[in-house]
């Protein structure tokens, strides 16, 4: 497995690390879109202040127009598709969110087609369709229940793939003038000041202020955001958009794995097949690109 997949395997890694600080967040009172901005503003507080430390001049912007790059990275990105998964699990179910937001994959690997010229060899949709196939099994969409799938949870659901899936595609033209700790870095400068009106400061500040707060917001800043963003996003500037996107779904194995371990959630033979799918489905990827390169 070659440098580019591990370095996205664990930035897909530590996002399936999420959900442990975001359930000790609502346990102090914090909603869904508050623990968004949470976690965009402690990771663009970490990354400027890193950022400006070890390499100030790397923070201005070639051209003025470049900013259009990390709109699209940090609002369409970013917030857009947060605003989609929490509304689709607001209105349908966790497993059927998640596992629409994992049509990323089949978006990216479509766009990446048209726009970058990327090859759509049976490999890639091999790969695809297991990835698709194992991550339904792991969040439990099958066997599939009609009635519990609304049009409008389908719709939001499906905005949630597409806004996960523009991240690595407006990256991936970013990646072409900045490095991927400049791009990480805008996207949540970008995305934390666009937040600014949907947080009740007056009223959550003082929650915000206790040490066991600050401790997992800046946790969720760092790990699962930050620092996971800045690896997926280096791995992504050496391989294509489509298979960085495939191998980020082993994400969903990660997040199952602390669910029971830590959680202590139920895990099914359904889902240990669904888990072996998406690893298979990552192995099947890097064996063929291997074979292209000897």
């Amino acid at each position: 497995m070659n440098k580019a997949a591990i370095f996205i395997i664990i930035g897909a890694s530590l996002w399936g690390t999420i959900g442990w600080f975001v359930k000790h967040l609502y346990a102090h009172g914090f909603t869904p879109m508050e623990v968004v901005t949470i976690r965009v503003w402690t990771a663009a507080i970490i990354l400027v202040f890193f950022v400006a430390i070890t390499a100030p001049k790397k923070l201005l912007l070639h051209k003025k127009g470049d900013i259009k790059y990390f709109l699209g990275t940090g609002i369409l990105s970013i917030i857009f598709f947060n605003f989609c998964l929490f509304k689709t699990m607001e209105i349908s179910t966790i497993p059927i969110a998640t596992a629409l937001l994992y049509t990323a994959p089949a978006i990216v690997t479509m766009i990446s087609y048209f726009l970058f010229k990327e090859a759509l060899t049976k490999s890639k949709i091999v790969s695809l369709l297991i990835t698709l196939l194992g991550t339904c099994f792991v969040v439990g969409l099958i066997p599939l229940n009609l009635e519990v799938l609304q049009f409008s949870s389908i719709l939001f659901g499906l905005g949630a793939g597409i806004g996960y899936a523009l991240y690595s595609i407006f990256s991936k033209f970013a990646l072409k003038k900045y490095s991927s700790l400049i791009i990480t870095t805008y996207t949540f400068i970008i995305a934390s000041l666009t937040l600014i009106p949907f947080f009740p400061f007056s009223e959550k500040m003082p929650l915000l202020l206790e040490p066991s707060v600050l401790f997992f917001a800046f946790g969720l800043g760092i790990l699962p955001t930050a620092f996971a963003y800045i690896v997926y996003t280096y791995g992504l500037q050496q391989t294509e958009a489509s298979k960085a996107s495939i191998l980020s779904t082993i994400e969903p194995v990660v997040a199952t794995i602390i669910g029971i371990f830590i959680f202590k959630e139920a895990f099914s033979f359904i889902q240990m097949i669904g888990m072996g799918c998406i690893i298979g489905a990552v192995i099947l990827l890097q064996a063929s690109g291997r074979r292209k390169i000897i």
